[in-house]
């Protein structure tokens, strides 16, 4: 007797849009995205001549082309098209597509995962879908019905995972349905031991990183099987929650459901950027720091949220043997900007070991309503007050004359980057939505 048998079945799908940047590129100049041999190159200076950030499906089937490749190391074909990203026009498709699921489900059942796979939840409407399509609609049938019409209507072509909950939906379409002619997979628990516990590669499993991956193997797990029928307990002890959240993985349940939002547990908000070369020098990269703290504090203030857990990712240049390191630490509620950087700053002086840094990312996590002023006990009353009313004068500013009509002198000077990233999208340039 399987310990999901009496767990609750959905009817979840989780769609991909594939190979999405350059499947919109492809489209925009007349061409069959899965046929043209295209790639999206990011042109910015921090890329060293430019950095792959999406491939056709034929680029990378016939050149080898990979995301992340660097310019200078994509094979020289004059059948290569390189278009520069326009992160405004993907926005712009990203919408539309949307607008096209909401034909099949109800707005609440539709979750946009990502700027290319969204989730929709067809438990309440697929008898209503059956009266449209036929008494004798499944949900492979279903997903190839969606896949034809988003063709037709907009030339992009679908991966669709199918699953009981959305996480098996996610497994689906990661682990089966990329690889399937229709580019469809249909998971239920029944299924779970012959389509995931023969998975030996675990960080190629959703949520599984490698480092996770690596401490899974120092207990002898080397398989999803071998997660599945390990000792739940023990998980807890080694994992903490995280354990119990793997041992659930094993067996594909997931609880959550797409009307009550699935978003991460820990919601959070976080900006990262590949910086425009090695830095090495410790001012150079605190500067950097500050800079993208004091943006995601002010996108904490126009939220109306505050963090209570800041985190620090330095990742460091490939030519380094030292590798970088990600750390948080724990705050009182605050979205002030000197606090989250003053906290940014000792993680930084707690882990960092002088390796050369190419990569710098700050989350902010475990976010709260602000519904007043957050006074610091150990903070002079004026002082913390005033700390708010110059963030806020700050904000109002840049709110009315840019990002960049008000910026600290440091930022001109010590490696800052905030002037040259103005008015990038995501960190690529926005382009024209529809030009």
């Amino acid at each position: 007797m399987f310990p999901t048998q009496n767990e609750p079945k959905r009817k979840v799908m989780l769609i991909d849009s594939k190979s999405f940047y350059a499947s919109c590129e492809s489209i925009a100049l007349g061409l069959n995205p899965m046929k043209s041999i295209l790639v999206v190159i990011s042109q910015a200076e921090n890329t060293n001549g430019g950095l792959v950030l999406a491939a056709s499906p034929k680029a990378k089937k016939v050149l080898g082309v990979t995301n992340v490749m660097r310019k200078r190391d994509i094979p020289k074909d004059d059948r290569l098209i390189m278009v520069e990203p326009r992160m405004n026009y993907y926005i712009a498709m990203n919408k539309k597509v949307n607008d096209i699921f909401k034909k099949f489900v109800a707005e609440e059942d539709l979750h946009m995962y990502s700027i290319d796979e969204s989730l929709l939840d067809f438990t309440h409407s697929f008898e209503y879908l059956k009266s449209i399509y036929g008494q004798d609609l499944t949900m492979t049938k279903l997903a190839r019905i969606i896949q034809l019409e988003m063709k037709k209507r907009l030339g992009l072509y679908l991966t669709v995972g199918i699953g009981d909950n959305p996480t098996m939906a996610k497994l689906a379409l990661d682990l089966e349905s990329k690889h399937n002619h229709s580019l469809i997979a249909e998971w239920h628990y029944e299924t779970v031991p012959q389509k995931l516990w023969n998975v030996n590669e675990l960080s190629d499993v959703w949520s599984i990183g490698k480092r996770t991956a690596t401490k899974l193997n120092a207990l002898q797990i080397r398989s999803m099987g071998d997660l599945a029928h390990y000792n739940p307990y023990k998980l807890e002890e080694k994992f903490g929650i995280r354990g119990a959240e793997l041992y659930a993985l094993a067996w594909g349940v997931d609880r959550s459901v797409v009307s009550n939002k699935y978003i991460a547990k820990d919601n959070s908000l976080s900006n990262s950027q590949v910086l425009p070369k090695d830095y090495s020098s410790e001012n150079e990269i605190k500067n950097v720091i500050r800079e993208i703290g004091e943006q995601v504090s002010a996108r904490l203030r126009s939220k109306n949220q505050l963090g209570s857990v800041v985190s620090l990712y330095i990742g460091s240049a490939l030519a380094e043997e030292q590798s970088g390191f990600s750390a948080q630490m724990k705050v009182e509620p605050t979205n002030q900007s000197h606090k989250i950087v003053q906290t940014l700053n000792t993680i930084f002086d707690m882990h960092y070991e002088g390796q050369t840094v190419r990569h710098i990312g700050v989350s902010v996590g475990k976010l709260s309503i602000d519904f007043g002023s957050q006074l610091d006990l150990f903070t002079p009353v004026e002082e913390d007050i005033r700390a708010q009313q110059i963030d806020t004068t700050i904000d109002r500013i840049r709110e009315k004359f840019g990002g960049t009509s008000i910026v600290k002198s440091s930022s001109k000077i010590d490696g800052g980057t905030m002037i040259d990233r103005a008015g990038l999208v995501g960190g690529h340039n926005g382009g024209n939505a529809y030009g």
